[in-house]
């Protein structure tokens, strides 16, 4: 008997079969499917059928939101050395940032015979949390923290905080900020948070006008840091909610002719090799991405194997860098 003739009296996939034999995760009602099949042929797996069960390697799949991103790369660097080591395969799904199509892979990865999906979110809506429920893998989501589910996530309101203080510290007297949407409830509605209540709490009244929002790129950051000071031309210090969005506030300061520190000051979050090369080098908080994969895949690993989710949450910590930006 071969693993396909026992996942086709089962019902079930080759790949479901494999897991059951390696002790991964199986929902309970495919066990029983697959133990009531064994039990009726009274089947021993032969050395060839043990051969043939570690071929089919079970398979994890991953949702990202942008594949040639700095910090995602080192996510998916991270989440892959776990898979390897523990003989998974990595089914990969970029988005391109699309809500859409994120909702997409999540319906097609509800098809998918998978043993769990790892989750890589900026916005979670009502249809993720809707979809992602009807789920019946293991899920672990990272960058987020949602509740429901187990998650990986970053210090984003206390990397802002950080931020705000090395802004603070240069006693400047207005301040103003580049932010995302707040729908991302990290890098937009954390980091918006870390930086308002720091500077709340050192009573710094900020001009609203000071206040600008972009998108994840260097020229939307860029067109950002144009509106902020043809609004408020006096502003001195200015907190970015990424690296990115603080390189673009960075080339329009440079193209207008403003010294920075001496004349702005400017802050990003992520530390990406960018920092490191741009001039002036930029103040930023290190966030560690590969090891929040590493965690991330550990984690769900440990669910698979134990078949229980405790909904377990790992808030990673961060570094500053201090640059010449600040």
């Amino acid at each position: 008997m071969t693993v396909t003739e026992i996942a086709k009296l089962a019902g079930v996939s080759k790949a479901c079969v494999s897991r059951y034999f390696n002790h991964g995760y199986v929902s309970e009602e495919k066990r029983k499917k697959i133990k009531e099949v064994i039990e009726q042929t009274g089947y021993v797996p032969s050395k060839k059928m043990q051969s043939q069960l570690q071929t089919v390697k079970p398979t994890i799949g991953v949702i990202i939101p942008k594949i040639n991103s700095e910090s995602i790369s080192r996510v998916i660097a991270g989440i892959s050395q776990v898979l390897n080591r523990e003989g998974y395969r990595m089914l990969l799904a970029d988005t391109e940032n699309s809500i859409e199509k994120e909702i997409q892979y999540l319906q097609s990865f509800k098809q998918d015979n998978l043993a769990g999906i790892i989750f890589s979110a900026t916005i979670i809506t009502k249809q993720h949390l809707e979809l992602l429920q009807s789920l019946t893998v293991p899920i672990v989501i990272l960058s987020q923290n949602v509740p429901e589910f187990s998650c990986v996530y970053h210090d984003d309101y206390g990397a802002a905080a950080a931020m705000a203080e090395k802004l603070i510290g240069l006693k400047r007297k207005n301040y103003g900020a580049v932010l995302v949407t707040s729908e991302d409830k990290a890098a937009g509605d954390a980091r918006c948070n870390g930086f308002m209540d720091t500077m709340k709490k050192n009573h710094i009244q900020l001009n609203d006008k000071a206040i600008t929002y972009s998108d994840f790129s260097l020229e939307s950051g860029y067109d950002a840091a144009e509106k902020l000071f043809s609004q408020a031309p006096d502003t001195e210090a200015v907190f970015c909610a990424t690296d990115t969005i603080a390189i673009g506030v960075i080339q329009y300061l440079k193209g207008i002719g403003k010294r920075i520190p001496e004349d702005v000051a400017v802050t990003g979050i992520g530390h990406s090799r960018m920092t490191e090369i741009i001039s002036p080098t930029v103040t930023t908080a290190h966030l560690f991405y590969k090891s929040t994969g590493i965690e991330g895949a550990d984690m769900l690993i440990k669910i698979i194997d134990s078949g229980i989710d405790m909904k377990n949450k790992l808030k990673m910590g961060f570094e500053v860098i201090q640059q010449e930006s600040c």
